[in-house]
């Protein structure tokens, strides 16, 4: 449970693509914000200007306004990066340890952090992805989140968090029909019943059974003349498996 798939080609070209586009309509934003900002402050101080100091003052204001424009191109800052996206196949595992891949604008640098504490960093490849290899994991709730940054435009903001639950424990599984290991019968309808944790998934010789909100469990069984050996497995979502073997001999 702990490997983590690699993308396809597809998934990965889809994501640098919104990665892209996300960029230049924040830059296409900020430069229409700042130059109607910028705009607008002036057109307050010329008309004031205007009113008080007369036309010998708009002149030279005119002049001021395009050294203006030229100070204001220089100092435009770099857009800090957009946030990483951070992707987890499963939900929980049983593995005190995983790999935790991402995405990321190409060449940038990514940290990555596990309930707010930084586990690293590393450097995103040309084609904009990245992973942290073999991240310890706490039992429980591991949250995990990203930042993207570059040394000209320093860090952006956070990664949208996920969460990855450690836990090593086996589901319970109470088998209520049969409540014994072996037992003979005189019918060849059996009902296999039962109770596991909520949320676990009962499998019945690689049969599914069909398992309630509550954990409660019951699969419907054709049994053949003689001895039935049977293997109950109970898995949760982590992998965790609680095994029981029960043998019914049907007689007529």
């Amino acid at each position: 449970m702990s490997s983590t798939p690699t993308p396809g080609s597809d998934t990965i070209k889809n994501i640098m693509a919104e990665f892209k586009r996300s960029r230049l309509k924040r830059q296409t934003n900020d430069q229409v914000t700042k130059k109607t900002v910028f705009m607008g402050i002036l057109t307050v101080i010329l008309a004031i200007a205007v009113l008080v100091f007369g036309l010998p003052l708009l002149i030279k204001f005119s002049i001021f306004l395009g050294q203006g424009k030229s100070s204001a191109s220089n100092t435009d800052k770099v857009l800090a990066p957009l946030a990483p996206r951070l992707v987890l196949p499963f939900e929980a595992t049983n593995s005190a340890s995983t790999n935790i891949q991402g995405f990321a604008e190409a060449k940038v640098n990514v940290e990555l952090f596990k309930n707010d504490v930084s586990v690293g960093k590393t450097q995103v490849t040309d084609s904009g992805d990245f992973v942290f290899s073999g991240v310890n994991l706490d039992e429980g709730d591991n949250n995990f989140s990203a930042v993207a940054s570059t040394d000209k435009s320093g860090s952006g903001e956070k990664s949208t968090p996920i969460n990855l639950i450690y836990d090593k424990t086996p589901p319970s599984l109470t088998l209520t029909n049969p409540s014994e290991a072996t037992l003979t019968v005189d019918s060849a309808d059996f009902d296999i019943t039962g109770t596991t944790d909520k949320g676990a998934s009962v499998v019945v010789n690689d049969r599914i059974a069909m398992v309630d909100d509550n954990g409660n469990f019951k699969l419907k069984w054709q049994l053949n003349t003689g001895k039935n050996d049977l293997q109950i497995i109970a898995r949760d979502v982590a992998g965790n498996e609680t095994a029981k073997s029960v043998s019914i001999t049907y007689s007529l």
